[in-house]
Order: C-alpha cells, then structure tokens, then sequence
C-alpha cells in the first residue's frame, strides 16, 4: 500500500509539472504572439505633470516678458519627428503611447488602436484623424526665447517624451490651436484646462522660457480650477 501511495503521488506531483511547464509555455507564446503583431500596451498620456502647488510655484519662477518677434522663425529649425527607440519616430512613438489598444506594424505605423483627445473628448480609430501636439507650440517657444537656442535644444523640445510637451489630439483641434498661449486658447473640455496649464508650466519651466504678462493671467486662472 505505501507503495502504491508513493506512486500515486509521484505521478500527480508530475501532473502538477507538467501543468506549470503546459501555462509557462502557453504565456510565453502569447506574449511571442503580441510581440509579432506590434501590440503595445498603452500608458494613454503623457509624463504626469507637476501638482497644482508645484506649477503654480514654476509659474512664478516663469520670468515675464513681452513676446519677441517671429523674425527667422522656421519649423525646419525645430527638427521633429526623429528616431526614437523599436524603430519608431517620435510621433509614431506618441500614437502608441497614448493610444488604446495600439497594433503596429514592423515599420511602427498603427494599424490598429483608439485614440480619446482630452482637448474635445473626440475618440478616433484611424491615425490619420490625431495630431501630436507639441503643448507649447513651435512658433510660441519661438518667441519666448528658442530663437536664441542651439538647433540641438529646439530638437530636444520638438521631440521630447520626458516631460508632458506631446500629445495625440483631434487634427482640427490642434489645428485651432495653431500657436497661440492659453490666454487666446484654451481646450474646449473646461475639465482639463487644470492639467493643460500644468503642462504647460512645466515645459516653459523646463527650459526657462519666458511668459508674457496675459499668459500668466490665463495661466493662473486656470490653475484655480484644479
């Protein structure tokens, strides 16, 4: 009989392997099988921006100054859209981000995903309908002191994914938006105008950009709706 019961057990503790190895291999197929299709699993937004406190605190650090001029201005000067890691571009590398249930393939391109613009609460499916936003835009930058900056740091900040300075939004949004500060646009969503501003901050703050005395104004009202 303790035979018997030695035997009975080695058999089911090789069952029990057999099982954990049967799941192991069955996970690891899966994740092989997501990996060749292009999934990504979505953060869908950008780097969390600085708290409430915290940007208001950036906001007074912000030297203010009138906007400077558009003289020399070019987006060729703001080099965007480069290589960033597993073969993607930067805005390829903002549609998987910030995307749901992204599907790309081997080029990075999407083929598949939802994309839900805070700005207006659009949700899209095709890439084609989402702009990246740069938060502060180009031609804004421009004017608050990039003019003056090497090409290598204006590609740094047309191209950055550390801090929240890109986003997927509607086309014609972002469009709207064109380069203008917070005190002529805001997003139509008023419940993100909270966050907006904060992103805001942070990339002025970031690179020690100017702000003139109305974006401030702006600024600041809308940090007291958080």
């Amino acid at each position: 009989m303790a035979h018997k019961h030695r035997t009975a057990l080695t058999l089911y503790a090789r069952r029990r392997w057999s099982a954990l190895i049967g799941t192991l291999a069955a996970a690891v197929c899966g994740l092989l099988i997501a990996l060749t299709m292009g999934a990504s699993p979505a953060a869908a937004e950008p780097p969390t921006p600085p708290s409430a406190s915290e940007a208001t605190t950036m906001l007074g650090e912000l030297s203010e100054k009138a906007e400077g001029s558009m003289d020399g201005y070019s987006r060729e000067k703001f080099p965007h859209w480069i290589d960033q890691d597993d073969n993607c571009d930067t805005r390829e590398a903002v549609l998987k981000r910030d995307g749901e249930g992204v599907e790309t393939g081997s080029d990075c391109y999407p083929t598949k995903g939802t994309w839900k613009s805070p700005y207006d609460g659009g949700s899209w499916t095709k890439p084609s309908d989402v702009d990246i936003d740069h938060i502060v835009p180009l031609a804004e930058s421009w004017r608050s002191g990039a003019s003056d900056w090497s090409q290598d740091k204006r590609q740094e900040l047309a191209n950055n994914l550390k801090i929240a300075q890109l986003m997927a939004v509607t086309d014609n949004i972002n469009q709207e938006k064109g380069d203008k500060d917070p005190a002529k646009w805001m997003p139509s969503e008023s419940g993100y105008h909270c966050t907006y501003a904060r992103m805001w901050i942070w990339v002025k703050h970031s690179y020690d950009m100017t702000a003139d005395s109305e974006e401030k104004a702006a600024l600041k009202k809308a940090l007291g709706t958080c």
